[in-house]
C-alpha cells in the first residue's frame, strides 16, 4: 500500500499544479492591459523632493493616473472616484497606493502638490520631475499629452485613464475616465485578493 502512496505523490503533484495553471484568469470590468508592455518602473519626485520609484511600492496595487492641478474636471474628478473607493474598501486600502504624475510641472510645483494631491486623501502621492523625466514615464505608460493655448490659463489634453499595477508592479488593468466608479473598485479588489 505505501508502495502506491508513493508513486502516487508525483502524479497527483503534477495534477495539483496543472490545475494551478489552469485556473481562469481575473476577469476585470476595466480593459485587461496585462501582459501588453505597458509600464515600467521610474524615477520622479514625490511633493517633499524625494526621489520615487514604482519599485517603491512593491506589495502594494498601485493605481496610476497622469493629469494636472489646474485641470477644471478629469483629475478632481478622478481623484474624488478614487477616494471614494478607498472609503468602500475599508482597511484594505492601506494595500493600494494612489500616484498621481503631474503632466504639468511648470506650474504643479511640488508645494502646490503637496497641498492638492493629499486634500483628496491623506495616502495619495504627487509626483513630478523634469520635462524630460515626465515625458518618459509618459511614453512608457503610452500617456499622450499636449498644451493647449498661451498664457497662466492654459489647458494641458491629456490621457484620461487610470492604469492599476498589481502588487509586483506589472501593469494588468486600464480603467477608462467615465468608467462606472464600480469598475475601479471591482478592479482594485481582484487584485487586491491576487497572491495573498
Amino acid at each position: 500500500m505505501r508502495f502506491w502512496t508513493l508513486a502516487l505523490r508525483p502524479v497527483l503533484l503534477a495534477l495539483g499544479l496543472l490545475l494551478a495553471a489552469c485556473a481562469p484568469a481575473p476577469v476585470f470590468q476595466g480593459v485587461d492591459i496585462t501582459g501588453q508592455g505597458i509600464g515600467g518602473d521610474f524615477r520622479l519626485q514625490d511633493a517633499d523632493g524625494r526621489p520615487r520609484t514604482l519599485a517603491d511600492y512593491r506589495g502594494k496595487v498601485v493605481a496610476l493616473f497622469f493629469g494636472y492641478t489646474h485641470c477644471p474636471d478629469v483629475c478632481p474628478t478622478t481623484l474624488a472616484e478614487m477616494r471614494a473607493a478607498f472609503a468602500e474598501l475599508g482597511p484594505a486600502a492601506q494595500d493600494v497606493q494612489v500616484l498621481f504624475v503631474s503632466v504639468d510641472p511648470a506650474r504643479d510645483k511640488p508645494e502646490l502638490l503637496k497641498h492638492y494631491v493629499p486634500a483628496f486623501h491623506p495616502s495619495f502621492v504627487g509626483l513630478t520631475g523634469s520635462e524630460a523625466q515626465i515625458a518618459a514615464v509618459a511614453k512608457t505608460f503610452q500617456v499622450i499629452y499636449q498644451k493647449q493655448g498661451s498664457g497662466e490659463s492654459y489647458t494641458v489634453d491629456h490621457t484620461a485613464a487610470t492604469y492599476l499595477l498589481d502588487r509586483s508592479g506589472k501593469t494588468r488593468v486600464l480603467v477608462n475616465y467615465g468608467s462606472d466608479p464600480g469598475v475601479l473598485l471591482h478592479d482594485l479588489r481582484l487584485l487586491l485578493q491576487e497572491d495573498q
